[in-house]
């Protein structure tokens, strides 16, 4: 049996929304229904405020597949266009150059009509559970290190294809969009049961006896592969189509100020999850107070850890105002708490200095705040940091 999905959606981190009963909703989906003539549906994935994913059998091919069922409101039908026509990008330069393996497959895509009309579906691969259902599991002190150094080698390596081969974004890199899959059969004893995975955002992966935190050898962890998967959000980099991207602690500092983005983006959304990875906790983890929003918060948190952002890059657009009123000067938020990336991870998390100071050499030049001069996911890759044992 093929490993089975744990869908990273967009909104996993919220509750499940229920099924809308009306025109413009998610399709009522019965567990044996038939799509397309070619996919039975066996087990909901993931259900969110755009689309609901379902574990189906194709029965074509006798393999499992990941349907993912948009809503069939006005709006999606084009949204979703323009997601099978980044997907469409990228199989077709996988075939050229025989690369782009850390990128979900798209297999399929078709329209189908229910009882509150037209639904895009798009058919995906079946993998295995998110990073995040992983990650569950070392809370308290992270991941250990030879498997973030050998999950981030495989990210940059799908961001580098996006962004080099393809021209895309994609703009929401976080653990929830990542996929973990294994080509050994043994590794399903590792991954969750589909039925223990559907419908739940609190998810903990499980092995015989326990928490597979307790339980994961670090020979069976180095035996998971990871995939990039999520292009729901994703854009050209010579069309961008929102202002709003990324999810809040992931957010790059020029989206939170307005500017004009590029591939950084997702640079500075990778040293976030590497921060996270490492250690189980967040980079940034802004909360809105009575006096100041979560993007007044993040920003401080930002000039809190990293430093100053200099006047030429806090004023290069109008929306600035919103956060300061002269440079360097924060406009709801004037106790900040300086503290370094070295400082963190030897008080907070008890890294030796040897160690701390090879991580934080890979992770600043990912968050430079000049995007032109952050870190691209080729230098990354060519990081020593990386390739240590």
């Amino acid at each position: 049996m093929d490993l089975l999905c744990c869908w990273a959606m967009e909104e996993q981190m919220q509750e499940e929304v229920l099924a809308a009963q009306h025109p413009g909703g998610h399709h009522p989906v019965q567990e044996g229904e038939v799509f397309n003539t070619r996919y039975q549906a066996l087990c909901k994935l993931g259900c969110g405020a755009f689309a609901t994913v379902w574990l189906c059998q194709d029965m074509r091919r006798k393999k499992h597949v990941a349907v993912k069922i948009l809503k069939s409101r006005e709006g999606f039908a084009e949204a979703a266009q323009d997601e099978v026509a980044l997907l469409r990008c990228v199989s077709g330069m996988k075939k050229k150059d025989r690369a782009g393996e850390n990128i979900v497959c798209l297999l399929d895509d078709f329209r189908m009509i229910g009882e509150n009309g037209f639904h895009m579906c798009l058919v995906f691969e079946a993998l295995g559970p998110s990073l995040r259902c992983l990650m569950n599991n070392y809370t308290a002190q992270g991941l250990p290190l030879p498997f973030v150094k050998k999950s981030l080698q495989q990210v940059l390596a799908g961001l580098h294809f996006l962004h080099k081969r393809c021209c895309i974004i994609h703009t929401d890199i976080k653990p929830e969009n990542i996929l973990l899959y294994g080509r050994d059969k043994s590794l399903q004893r590792l991954l969750p049961d589909v039925l223990n995975c559907s419908q739940r955002t609190d998810l903990k992966v499980t092995g015989p006896g326990g928490d597979l935190g307790n339980q994961l050898e670090e020979s069976d962890l180095m035996s998971i592969e990871v995939k990039v998967a999520d292009l729901g959000s994703a854009c050209w980099t010579y069309k961008p189509f929102s202002k709003e991207i990324q999810t809040q602690p992931y957010r790059a500092l020029e989206v939170l100020l307005g500017l004009d983005y590029g591939t950084p983006v997702d640079i500075w959304s990778t040293g976030c999850l590497a921060f996270e990875m490492a250690t189980g906790e967040r980079l940034f983890d802004p909360q809105p107070g009575k006096y100041f929003s979560r993007d007044d918060d993040h920003v401080a948190r930002i000039i809190e850890l990293l430093g100053r952002i200099p006047p030429k890059i806090a004023f290069s657009w109008n929306k600035s105002t919103k956060f300061f009123s002269r440079p360097g000067a924060l406009l709801r938020l004037s106790r900040l708490s300086p503290r370094s990336l070295h400082s963190v991870l030897a008080d907070r998390h008890g890294w030796t200095k040897h160690d701390l100071a090879a991580f934080t050499s890979f992770l600043l030049p990912a968050l430079h705040y000049a995007p032109e001069r952050r870190a691209t996911a080729s230098r990354c890759l060519q990081h020593a940091w990386l390739a240590a044992p």
